[in-house]
Order: structure tokens, then C-alpha cells, then sequence
């Protein structure tokens, strides 16, 4: 067993830095722990996303398809705040029965996601 003991990051492939980080700092307010403005790394709370140039390093573009979820305090406000900064949502608010979950994709294509679990987990 080679002991893995958590994930640090999650890259986030993007074609535009500059713009991708004013994204994910200014529009979703999200914290860059990084000086380093080539390589931006945004904190969550739990996980950082690291923004990355795939073509810097020898690969082609694609963003990802799998949906990044982004916990928040109440899925409606806060869908309601990114409207208003121009970003466009994906359907209504899905109620799953046990959160509530509201799908947007970065200026890259890159799949997020608002959510918010309201009933106890079953562990």
C-alpha cells in the first residue's frame, strides 16, 4: 500500500489565466495562496484548485466534464449572486432529497457545481 494520505489539489485546465484567475477570485471569491501569477493556486477550505495552461506543459486543452462541487451556505443566494455578476446556469436547482445542487461552467468550459447538503449523512 503506498499510503496515500489526502488530495492536495485539483488542476483546472483553462486557456486564459488572467482571466480564469479574475474568475475564480473575483466572481466566486475564492482566496489565490499562490504569488506565483503563472501558477495560480485557489483555496477552498478544503482542497485547492490549480489553474493550468495544459499547453505550458506539452498537452492539448479540454475542460474538464466531471463537476467540481463547490460547497455554499444556501445554493439559491448564492446562484442568485452569480447571476447578477453575468455567469449562466445549467437548469434549475436540483433537490436531490438530501442537498441542493445548481450546475455552471467557468469562462474555460470547465464544469462546477453549488452545493449544499441539508440532511444528515448515513455513515
Amino acid at each position: 500500500m503506498i499510503g496515500v494520505e489526502r488530495t492536495d489539489f485539483i488542476s483546472v485546465p483553462v486557456q486564459d489565466m488572467e482571466r480564469a484567475t479574475r474568475f475564480y477570485t473575483e466572481t466566486l471569491g475564492l482566496q489565490n495562496a499562490s504569488p506565483d501569477a503563472a501558477w495560480p493556486e485557489l483555496e477552498t477550505g478544503n482542497i485547492s484548485l490549480y489553474l493550468v495552461d495544459p499547453t505550458k506543459i506539452g498537452a492539448t486543452f479540454a475542460p474538464h466534464t466531471a463537476h467540481i462541487a463547490l460547497r455554499v451556505p444556501d445554493v439559491s443566494e448564492a446562484r442568485k449572486q452569480l447571476e447578477e455578476a453575468g455567469v449562466e446556469f445549467e437548469g434549475e436547482i436540483l433537490d436531490t432529497g438530501v442537498c441542493h445542487m445548481a450546475f455552471f461552467k467557468d469562462p474555460d468550459g470547465n464544469a462546477l457545481m453549488l452545493h449544499r447538503r441539508y440532511a444528515p449523512s448515513h455513515e
